[in-house]
């Protein structure tokens, strides 16, 4: 997809720092990090989120993220790093090609996710689970 920043970048159309790769994804530094060594893996077949990624990658993007992590670990001392991925803009996904970054964290970084909990009202809980139990397919 000519228009994909990741598509462009595993076409090497466009640079990157390659931090490892195997025939199914790539493991670059992400250009505008949370930390210094934020990584991102990257399949190297387009699909939109995570969703559309097909269910043979799933392996081979956490086999690359568990290295990649790992050298992390090693690299920078780390005590913590986060795993996450962004589906849809509503959700923070600003490069519609699926992707997982991996964060390094520190003490006292300045990084937080603010939630505000919720607890279901009387009920809620198995009502909620129902509904999402009649839409789980394994197909």
């Amino acid at each position: 997809m000519s228009d994909c920043l990741f598509c462009r970048i595993l076409a090497k159309e466009l640079p990157a720092e390659i931090l490892y790769e195997n025939e199914h994804a790539v493991a670059v530094l992400d250009i505008n990090p949370i930390h210094f060594g934020h990584a991102l893996i990257v399949p190297r077949a387009h699909c939109k989120d995570f969703l559309e990624l097909p269910k043979e990658s799933f392996h081979n993007i956490l086999d690359a993220a568990q290295i990649v992590a790992k050298a992390l670990v090693q690299s920078f001392h780390l005590q913590g790093y986060n795993l996450f991925t962004n589906n849809g803009r509503i959700a923070g996904q600003s490069v519609f090609h699926f992707h997982l970054h991996i964060t390094p964290r520190y003490a006292n970084d300045n990084i937080q996710f603010v939630l505000k909990l919720k607890q279901y009202p009387d009920g809620e809980l198995h009502r909620t689970a129902a509904l999402i139990k009649q839409n789980i397919t394994t197909s």
